[in-house]
Formats: structure tokens, C-alpha cells, sequence
């Protein structure tokens, strides 16, 4: 019953391609670093990964899927950097923290880590109106927290890490972002330095 043109009609065979879900999820950052949140779409993953529409929904159902994995991989990168930053710091002296740490929200801020930093804070705000994401964001908010009480108590690492987030998005978001100097001035405020 199969016609000639059927016969010759193949069909290409599935590309198995383990690393897509990966690839897919590089891409949310990307999108969300360049367009935020409201900006990412199925279809504009499809495009930028160069792979079918089908295939994004098929590892990531929804657009709320497709956040939580940019989400959790933001966190998962932090947590890393926090791990690599306190082991390095770990016998710093007071002053060097708050040198330390200023030169952390200036680089993350304004140098090559400021892509990062707004997709943290796009997914991380985020969690205002999703619930599903909230604890994540908790563990956003944990993990400096938890990396610093070690070195400075629970108390003034849950200080740090509310006067570090307000700074990195006062520097990211204000006509006249805080200098360098004024950064360092409530670090140390922070820290009893």
C-alpha cells in the first residue's frame, strides 16, 4: 500500500542529544540576562538554541519550568562561588573582608559578573509572584548566610547578606550608582571594621 512517493520519503532519525535539557537552560540565562523574565518564551529558546519548538516543551513543560531551571541554576552557581569566595577569605583579617567583599559587589555589579548578577536578581524576584519558587529563593538568601556565619556569627552574616543584596541592586538600578568608597563604608559599618 505504500506509494512510490511514500517509499521515497525517509524518515531523518531522532538526534539523541543528552545535553540538551543543559543547552536549553544556558539559553533561559541568556534570554533572561537580555531580556528579562518577561521576555523568555518557548519559542524564543527554539530559536536561540537552534533546536524545535517541541523539544523545549518536551524537557521543560511550561514557562514556569523553563524559570525554576534558570533559577536553580543560578543558585547552584552561587552557592559554588560562595564555597570558592569563603574558602579563599577564610583567615582574612577584618579589613581584608571588607576590602574583599566591596571588590565583590563592584565586579558583580558593573564587571563581568553583572550578567550573572541580573539573572540572580531577575529569578530571584521573581519568587514574589510564584510561589512554587520561594524556596529557592530562600536558599538564595541562605546560601551567604550559611557561607559566612563561620566567620562573622549568624547575626552579622544575616546583616551582610540583606546590606550586600540592597547594594548590588542600588548599583544596578540607580541613576548614580554607590561608589566604590560609599560600598565599602557600609561594609565595614556591617562588619564592625
Amino acid at each position: 500500500m505504500s506509494s512510490p512517493e511514500a517509499a521515497a520519503r525517509t524518515r531523518r532519525p531522532r538526534r539523541h542529544d543528552p545535553d540538551r535539557p543543559r543547552r536549553i537552560a544556558e539559553v533561559v540565562e541568556e534570554l533572561i540576562a537580555e531580556r528579562g523574565i518577561e521576555g523568555l518564551s518557548h519559542r524564543a529558546i527554539a530559536e536561540r538554541a537552534d533546536i524545535s519548538l517541541s523539544s523545549t516543551t518536551y524537557h521543560y513543560k511550561d514557562r514556569e519550568a523553563l524559570i525554576r531551571v534558570g533559577l536553580q541554576r543560578a543558585v547552584d552557581r552561587f552557592a559554588c562561588f560562595m564555597r570558592v569566595w569563603t574558602d579563599k577569605h577564610a583567615d582574612d583579617t577584618t579589613e581584608e573582608l571588607i576590602e574583599a567583599l566591596t571588590d565583590s559587589v563592584v565586579l558583580s555589579t558593573t564587571g563581568p559578573g553583572r550578567i550573572n548578577a541580573v539573572v540572580e536578581y531577575e529569578l530571584y524576584l521573581a519568587a514574589l509572584r510564584r510561589p512554587a519558587l520561594r524556596e529557592l529563593a530562600a536558599r538564595s538568601a541562605a546560601i551567604t548566610v550559611d557561607a559566612m556565619t563561620p566567620l562573622l556569627g549568624p547575626v552579622r552574616a544575616a546583616a551582610l547578606q540583606a546590606a550586600l543584596n540592597g547594594l548590588c541592586l542600588q548599583s544596578m538600578t540607580a541613576p548614580n550608582p554607590p561608589e566604590r568608597s560609599d560600598i565599602r563604608a557600609i561594609v565595614a559599618q556591617v562588619l564592625g571594621g
